[in-house]
């Protein structure tokens, strides 16, 4: 299979503007994920794609591929669409998030090969809750999922609820499972993915992939044990210095 890991990085972020250029420990975040892609064993290529001058100068300078793409996309899904048109020959797209400098190149190797099975359209990954401070926060999507490991449903609400359990006891009898925001698509079903409308599941949950469950589509998980760490705002690169300082 020809997979292309595609990094979606935009500038202007209404909470932390210029983020992917912002240096964590002597690199860019851009440059450390890109980096991290690189290490994959699965990946063909890997690339940029993002609408700014400055973030394609900056990956460039230190030799990675990055792609000029419309300004006008709502979402990295739409962004890695567009760019995906310049690999012709790719089976798989990776949308690897380009706010995770710390992504371990095992998530991408362990998602692409949820295609080695033909019947999977769309992939991505979870990670079972360990705590209460994750179950309970409406931050960190959860997701339910099938015997056969498909999701069924993601929600920022904590589910399964569980009738007459109290809640301090919800991971004593259950398992719950949170969202690791890398997906990855067959080329045909991202193209198709584009040109669907918002759906009301979306708007009430703002999660883009319950469009996709809405409109007939499988999403195939698979379980990881790492901790997948997004960068949201300055204060979070230096608890995730200290995370994975081991990574540096």
């Amino acid at each position: 299979m020809n997979i292309i890991g595609i990094i979606p990085a935009r500038y202007a972020s209404s909470r932390f503007p210029g983020k992917p250029l912002v240096d964590i420990a002597g690199k860019s975040m851009i440059q450390r994920v890109y980096e991290r892609c690189l290490l994959s064993n699965s990946l063909s290529s890997a690339v940029v794609a993002t609408d700014d001058d400055r973030i394609a100068d900056h990956v460039k300078s230190f030799g990675g591929n990055v792609i000029l793409t419309s300004s006008s996309h709502n979402s990295g899904t739409d962004r890695c669409a567009e760019a995906a048109n310049h690999f012709p020959d790719a089976n798989i797209i990776i949308n690897i998030q380009g706010d995770e400098p710390f992504i371990q190149p095992e998530q991408i190797d362990l998602l692409a090969a949820c295609f080695n099975s033909e019947g999977t359209e769309i992939a991505t990954l979870v990670k079972k809750i360990d705590s209460y401070k994750e179950l309970f926060n409406p931050n960190t999507p959860k997701v339910i999922i099938d015997k056969t490991g498909k999701a069924l449903y993601f929600s920022r609400n904590t589910i399964p609820f569980q009738r007459d359990v109290p809640e301090n006891e919800w991971l004593d009898k259950q398992d719950y499972f949170k969202h690791i925001g890398i997906y990855g698509f067959r080329v045909k079903t991202l193209q198709q993915l584009t040109l669907l409308p918002i759906s009301a599941l979306e708007k009430a949950e703002a999660l883009e992939q319950l469009r996709w469950l809405e409109n007939g589509y499988s999403i195939q998980t698979a379980k990881t044990s790492y901790q997948s760490y997004g960068i949201d705002s300055p204060d979070d690169i230096t608890l995730a210095l200290k995370e994975f300082k081991d990574l540096l």
